[in-house]
């Protein structure tokens, strides 16, 4: 169910989280915490902070590549977007401004995926996708499930038609885009959230007691190779489940102690990239962005010819 499994790809302006899983050193860390990235690209790469991050965050994956474009051309795209994040067009973007582009640059990337999704089902958007539908798709030709054995997929199917029934808000068994949303991207969702629960326990479980001890909290992310001593980074992680995991001590996570990991309520994560966005391009430090301040950080916003990379959005009037 790697499709299910993938964080919600957040189009966002100029963005850096801090919530990017640190690198490990034998590089299977695998972070159950369900972070709301803006981007596909790694937030790092070994441990320095990798620049194709914020310019997907800053213009997405409906692009085109600008790696050969004018410095001018990159100027240019760069104010336009900047105009229309200026709301009052007093010549600043304010923070609230910021708060504002990224909810709606985050639904414009949403309804681009769920059109994207009902492309691969041959639906128009005002289909729905029955049960039915959606078993052919999984199990058929080269879909995710193919290849399977039998318990293996029907263990597959009962945990997909769990979270089908829960997104399914009018219960007619058929959902519609806006209820795919919550099915293949259940991390946008609330009402989603107590099967995801679920779904973690489940993959971890190994002893089927329907709790995850801490044995299996590092077998999810450590398997130690012949005799191989266990590196300190493990060692962390023990004491990270003893003393802020397992609330109540018992040895054992239950559903409210592993809801509270992976999906921690403590962190905002647009409110983390506007004040990312304000300490990178403030550059007078008054608390807003002026046009030429973020124009000047365009390097660091769009790329340059060097990395070979650059994109801008081909659709950013619908923005």
């Amino acid at each position: 169910m790697s499709r299910f499994c993938a964080v919600v790809v957040v189009l966002l302006f100029c963005a850096t989280t801090f919530a990017a899983v640190s690198k490990q050193p034998q590089g299977e860390h695998k972070s159950r915490v369900v972070n709301e990235n803006l981007s596909k690209s790694p937030h790092e790469v070994d441990g320095v902070h990798n620049p194709e991050y914020d310019r997907d965050a800053l213009f997405g994956e409906e692009s085109k590549p600008l790696d050969s474009a004018s410095a001018e051309d990159r100027l240019t795209q760069l104010g336009i977007l900047t105009d229309k994040m200026d709301e009052d067009r007093d010549g600043y973007v304010t923070p609230e401004e910021l708060r504002v582009w990224l909810k709606k640059v985050h639904q414009h990337l949403v309804n681009t995926d769920a059109r994207k999704t009902w492309a691969e089902y041959e639906l128009n958007p005002t289909d729905t996708l029955s049960w039915e539908h959606y078993n052919r798709h999984m199990v058929g030709e080269d879909g995710e499930y193919e290849g399977e054995d039998e318990e293996t997929r029907t263990s597959h199917l009962t945990r997909d038609k769990r979270r089908w029934d829960v997104a399914d808000t009018n219960h007619d068994n058929l959902l519609s885009i806006e209820e795919s949303v919550a099915f293949f991207n259940p991390e946008s969702d609330p009402k989603m959230h107590d099967v995801m629960v679920k779904e973690t326990i489940e993959d971890m479980d190994k002893n089927h007691d329907g709790f995850v001890d801490l044995e299996e909290y590092i077998a999810d992310f450590w398997k130690p190779t012949g005799d191989e001593q266990e590196p300190e980074w493990v060692k962390s992680e023990r004491e990270e489940f003893q003393k802020r995991r397992d609330f109540n001590q018992d040895g054992k996570l239950d559903e409210a102690e592993v809801k509270a990991w992976i999906l921690p309520s403590d962190y905002d994560y647009n409110e983390a990239e506007v004040q990312h966005l304000l300490s990178e391009c403030d550059v007078d430090k008054d608390g807003r962005l002026s046009k030429s301040e973020i124009l000047s950080k365009h390097e660091l916003l769009i790329g340059s010819s060097a990395t070979n990379y650059g994109e801008a959005l081909t659709d950013h009037d619908e923005l």
